[in-house]
């Protein structure tokens, strides 16, 4: 579940246009009844997945025991979340393929790179969390320094993935659930399921709702196909209006933005512990392998679903998605399905949006609290037991929950704002440690921590008092440093060299 290049729905506009979008009156009942079944049989697979939770290996990543398709359901399950089937769709509508470069184009190929090039190396360490990677191949410093970018990436993310679920509850509750409310509602049932179950329950429930999310849509694709004269009419209008025009311009101003973005997504998400968490979750490697690859593509695959969908809304009715389009892209496929689809659309639609953004926001609640308990606190404390360490990730997840949730009902920012620097941070700081701790042996800590200072200081220069041009984004200039930090600190003579 993931996108942090393209906004989500923006809250401040979509109150008002879905106040009154449903067409039947007895719509909204049906739907609100089947969310609350859907959401006490969610928490309740959860909690019965938490049974098997005796160990913090258990807990962090589900003992190293999860199948193939376990595997696979769970990495397409987090990735394809809210902003897959609503913020690509909206992008692709407007910007074409091209505006979509970073998701799903850069995050397939991040799941795909993490199968071929670090899945078999990190599996094979047998770690908690890729922060203990940081520690076993540098030193202290670097596992702490990366951990807190890895943490600090998910603030904005989880608390955007709150903010879906309230919106989501707003929605299918035609108003009658606030969207704070909602906030609240949402953020306390994941974290119920979480806390008790972690990876396990993430894990069961993932491979749940990817039949929901991927069921649904595709009824709700053939639903749409007819409303709009058949898949080849949407495909060949999308075509002559050049929405399928994937490379920019042959010009240094249009392809180093566009690397840009790609690289964000796909070298910026591989340190991510959710990543690791779903690798480290395989019963074997080859298990790792493959659920990464599999998972990778069919994410990849399945996000051209949203976006069929909402460019086929231009061709149901021009005059009122142009419109929208103008005013709010984002709006464009959840007013199709309220005013253009019968009630069982209306119910499997939202079903598979509601799965999308739980299973999100399941994952990105359990990472960084299991990498801030694993390698923050608990060396601050003394000696701990299994169990009590169990219990202290525990308290951690609440706390990050509670923390995030604070985030969510009173920032100000958009959901776009909240998530647009997640993969950024990750990128500048903990990918080039990460890439070449695995595969250069001259990799030094003193090198690990030039590119993570050359990094990090050049992206937030860059960020904050504007780059000198706009050729040249923050993030690729911050991964350049780093990547010549790391050359040079660890060729640089030093008394330690820290190289494994």
């Amino acid at each position: 579940m993931r996108l942090l290049a393209v906004p989500l729905l923006r809250c401040t506009l979509v109150e008002a246009p879905l106040e009154s979008a449903h067409k039947d009156a007895q719509a909204v009942p049906m739907i609100l009844g089947f969310v609350i079944l859907y959401l006490l049989l969610s928490v309740g697979i959860g909690l019965v997945a938490a049974r098997r939770v005796h160990t913090t290996k258990d807990f962090a990543v589900a003992g190293r025991s999860l199948p193939l398709p376990i595997v696979t359901a769970t990495v397409f399950a987090t990735w394809f979340g809210a902003e897959a089937v609503l913020g690509i769709s909206s992008t692709f509508v407007k910007e074409g393929l091209r505006g979509v470069v970073a998701d799903p184009f850069g995050s397939s190929m991040c799941l795909i790179l993490a199968g071929l090039f670090f899945a078999p190396r990190l599996y094979r360490l047998n770690l908690l969390t890729v922060g203990d990677y940081y520690r076993v191949r540098y030193d202290r410093s670097i596992e702490v320094l990366c951990t807190l970018c890895v943490v600090a990436s998910y603030l904005g993310w989880v608390a955007a993935q709150f903010k879906v679920l309230g919106l989501v509850l707003n929605v299918v509750t035609d108003g009658v659930v606030s969207q704070p409310v909602g906030i609240v509602i949402g953020a306390a049932l994941v974290l119920t399921y979480t806390t008790f179950g972690g990876m396990f329950s993430v894990a069961i429930l993932d491979f749940v709702q990817i039949s929901v999310i991927m069921g649904g849509l595709l009824y709700i694709a053939s639903v749409v196909s007819d409303l709009a004269g058949g898949v080849g009419t949407v495909i060949d209008h999308a075509a002559a209006a050049g929405k399928l025009d994937f490379f920019p311009p042959a010009t240094l101003s249009a392809w180093v933005p566009f690397i840009g973005a790609w690289m964000t997504m796909m070298l910026g998400s591989i340190p991510q512990q959710d990543v690791f968490q779903r690798i480290s979750s395989a019963k074997d490697e080859r298990t790792a392998v493959r659920g990464a690859l599999l998972g990778g593509t069919l994410y990849f695959l399945f996000c051209f679903v949203p976006m069929f969908l909402a460019y086929a809304a231009t061709l149901v009715d021009p005059v009122k998605f142009g419109l929208l389009l103008e005013q709010d892209s984002q709006l464009v496929l959840p007013m199709l399905i309220l005013q253009h689809t019968p009630i069982a659309a209306q119910i499997v639609f939202f079903g598979a949006v509601l799965s999308a953004v739980m299973s999100c926001s399941s994952a990105t609640l359990l990472a960084p609290s299991v990498a801030l308990s694993e390698n923050v606190i608990k060396p601050m404390l003394s000696p701990l037991n299994d169990s009590a360490f169990l219990r202290l990730m525990r308290v951690v997840l609440v706390g990050f929950a509670v923390t995030v949730l604070a985030i969510a009902l009173w920032s100000d920012a958009s959901i776009y704002k909240m998530v647009v620097n997640t993969y950024k941070v990750t990128l500048v700081a903990a990918f080039i440690p990460l890439f070449a701790g695995l595969y250069w042996k001259r990799a030094t800590t003193q090198g690990a921590r030039w590119a993570i200072v050359a990094g990090l200081t050049s992206w937030l220069a860059l960020e904050g008092f504007g780059s000198p041009t706009a050729l040249w984004p923050p993030q690729l200039v911050g991964f350049l440093a780093a990547g010549a930090g790391m050359i040079a600190g660890s060729l640089w003579p030093s008394q330690s060299s820290g190289a494994r």
